[in-house]
């Protein structure tokens, strides 16, 4: 077993045994390495001051995503390259295509949020050309917050870069491949500290074991929650075992009976797939937090903490998601609502934890539609998240209805008095009016800085009103995209 992390920084190796499980990249960066050009803003994952890129190996190919250093552990960069604003200049001097093209536009004024900018524009050149939309680039930049420049210059500056078809990043990555080669290990590790532990399984097997050996412990995927924990709360890990190291648990499958999403895969990586079922689910995780939070926070791990107004349960619930859980060799399945019990508890007991979810295919008759409700369009918590699955039949006959619903209890929630009130009924006007009063006594919404118990009540039926405009045929406007809609979004 290594007692050991190995990741790159630039082109320097680290090799550090006396990692504490608090530690977070940008720290280390600015407190240890004194590399400033990282900036701290929120310290909560929100401004994009702190986004650096990592790079790692995957199944052969490099993968490049812009992370939030403030809430990503130090021990979490094993086998990995980092790459700071520092890291950008060309061995000659000469800027980077991005760092040029904000030079050159205007991009800058306070700087603060520069290097930030900088990083994802960086992330995102390495998977976009010059045929990039501007809502593209706005949803890559998303995550990134200025308060004195305005947008417009950046996504020019974003435009002029991706004109350019090479950076010094294209011309070295042999030498990137080679450095991750020879990162890449199998062996388990784990670190002992004063400050406390930090295991690193590689398998399932690994991870079932640790964590019944020592239940305590904290579990951490992505740690876009568990980071706040640290940030904000200043709370100590005494032992964290990590998920998103486990190989076997990144993993997407479509098995014979459905999608499966390992409890190491992030959104970033899931979202594709689930939008090719649910176009809806895949738009409302397109507002799921952030690039940067996309790329590091998991499917499971949203369902794993159990908030009442986590964005993932409601979608899955409504498509009937099934959760697989393992505890040592014992494994378990359950429907995904039945997981939630009440307000910060679930069905998981002590060394317990999530392997993965599976999506059932959609029927050919499914007709699903999600609906995120949030102050700001991009980058915020939902007041209110709804889903809608109903199979109905040519006669117009309700044969099924599955509504789920985030923010509307203390924990993602089944309407089942609505569903009871259109089931065998005929999708009109009249089955409407039973559901919306039917929903009145599904749920007893809380009032709280989002939204009040008036609103949240009004909106649940509103939506359901909107679910039967869209599937019934109804005439209707489309929506603007600040109201949430696509013109991709139903095809």
């Amino acid at each position: 077993m290594r007692d050991h992390i190995q990741f790159y920084l630039g082109d320097q190796h680290y090799r550090l045994s006396d990692v504490a499980p608090e530690t977070t990249v940008l720290d280390w960066l600015r407190e240890t390495r004194h590399l400033t050009g990282t900036k701290e803003g929120c310290n909560e994952g929100d401004c994009g001051a702190c986004t650096v890129l990592v790079v790692r190996l995957e199944n052969n190919q490099l993968v490049w995503k812009a992370v939030n250093a403030c809430i990503q552990f130090l021990w979490m960069l094993d086998g990995a390259q980092l790459f700071t604003v520092e890291n950008l200049r060309s061995p000659d001097g000469s800027l980077h295509p991005v760092q040029q093209a904000m030079v050159d536009l205007h991009g800058s004024q306070c700087g603060f949020c520069t290097p930030g900018f900088v990083m994802s524009m960086v992330a995102y050149s390495k998977k976009a050309d010059a045929t990039a939309k501007d809502a593209d680039i706005n949803d890559a930049l998303a995550g990134n917050l200025c308060r004195c420049t305005g947008y417009a210059p950046i996504v020019k500056a974003m435009k002029q870069a991706l004109q350019h078809t090479q950076d010094n990043f294209e011309r070295e990555q042999d030498q990137i491949r080679t450095c991750l080669t020879a990162l890449q290990n199998a062996e388990m590790a784990e670190i002992r500290t004063p400050a406390g532990t930090v295991t690193l399984p590689r398998t399932s097997d690994q991870l079932a074991a640790s964590y019944k050996a020592a239940p305590d412990a904290t579990l951490v995927a992505g740690a876009t929650d568990v980071g706040l924990w640290v940030t904000k709360r200043l709370q100590s890990l005494p032992h964290v075992i990590s998920v998103s190291g486990v190989h076997d648990l990144r993993k997407i499958d479509h098995r014979p009976e459905g999608l499966w999403i390992g409890a190491g895969v992030p959104y970033t990586e899931a979202q594709q797939d689930i939008a090719a079922l649910f176009p809806d689910a895949g738009e409302v995780i397109r507002r799921i937090g952030s690039t940067q939070v996309r790329n590091a926070g998991t499917v499971c791990g949203n369902i794993g903490n159990g908030s009442p107004i986590g964005d993932g349960p409601p979608l899955f619930i409504a498509a009937g998601a099934i959760l697989h859980l393992r505890h040592g060799e014992t494994r378990r399945t359950l429907p995904l609502e039945k997981y939630f019990l009440a307000y910060g508890q679930q069905d998981r007991k002590k060394g317990e934890f999530i392997e993965g979810i599976l999506i059932p295919y959609p029927a050919p008759a499914l007709q699903y539609r999600a609906y995120k409700v949030s102050k700001r369009f991009d980058q915020d918590i939902s007041a209110i998240l709804g889903a809608f699955a109903l199979t109905v039949t040519q006669t117009g006959l309700i044969a099924d209805v599955r509504i789920a619903f985030g923010g509307m209890a203390a924990i993602p929630k089944r309407a089942s008095a609505t569903e009871a009130a259109l089931v065998g009924k005929i999708w009109d006007e009249r089955a409407l009016s039973a559901a919306r009063d039917a929903i009145q006594t599904d749920f007893a919404p809380l009032s709280d800085m989002r939204g009040s118990e008036w609103y949240r009540r009004t909106v649940a039926a509103n939506l359901l009103t909107r679910c039967f405009a869209e599937t019934s045929g109804m005439t209707q406007q489309p929506e603007t995209r600040l109201a949430g809609w696509k013109e991709t979004a139903h095809g």
